[in-house]
């Protein structure tokens, strides 16, 4: 069961995210939080397994909140779900610790995905938020100036498909119905890829394919 704490300044949000929440077998919401202070308040009292956090409210701003609850609790895993973003929220975000970010436009289905991906250790994203972090590692990569390059790892003409739609931000059902493999086979062929690339998350996978421009 995953522990969860829904923290949003909006009162309908909070309600909608618990209904959806309370819909799944495997999730328990054991609290809500209307603005940072609150949030770090409950978090130390009920110590949560993960936290959605929204971004922008009163007295305390989720990036803020997302430091302040990972200083006292670092086991804790904070997944920001929010309207804005762009990238004056997402570097801050990330440098506070969250280890996922989502815009409020997400289906619900990949809602409750990204949960239980971030309480297993991965780092859901939101295509867009992805592709921000995919554009900067290219950037990087590009302004780079020459010298003694880490050879890319050897991979099969598949898994360099299946790392392409990794980088696009796809979830692993849609990248299996892109290219028509069951679910199991495209989970075998990240496992290979995180190993050939030293990489820990596909974050990591898709921004490594951009620095060694294994993708557009």
């Amino acid at each position: 069961m995953i522990r969860l704490m829904i923290v949003d300044d909006q009162h309908l949000v909070r309600s909608g995210l618990r209904m959806l929440c309370d819909s799944a077998p495997d999730l328990e919401v054991v609290g809500e939080a209307a603005d940072g202070h609150e949030a770090v308040r409950l978090a130390a009292r009920l110590a949560p397994d993960l936290v959605l956090m929204d971004l922008r409210m009163p007295l305390m701003n989720g990036t803020v909140a997302t430091e302040r609850i990972l200083r006292d609790r670092p086991s804790t895993v904070v997944v920001v779900l929010t309207t804005f973003d762009d990238d004056d929220h997402l570097y801050p975000a990330l440098a506070a610790g969250a280890r996922g970010f989502l815009a409020k436009d997400v289906e619900p289905a990949q809602l409750l995905d990204a949960v239980r991906r971030a309480a297993a250790g991965d780092t859901p994203f939101s295509p867009r938020a992805l592709r921000r972090l995919v554009e900067q590692a290219v950037a990087a990569r590009d302004a780079r100036t020459a010298g003694p390059e880490i050879p890319a790892p050897d991979l099969t003409d598949r898994e360099r498909e299946v790392l392409a739609l990794v980088a696009e931000g796809l979830a692993n059902a849609e990248i299996a119905a892109r290219l028509h493999l069951g679910v199991t086979t495209v989970k075998t062929h990240l496992a290979s890829l995180l190993t050939k690339t030293g990489c820990q998350n596909r974050v990591q996978l898709a921004v490594h394919a951009a620095r060694h421009d294994l993708v557009g």
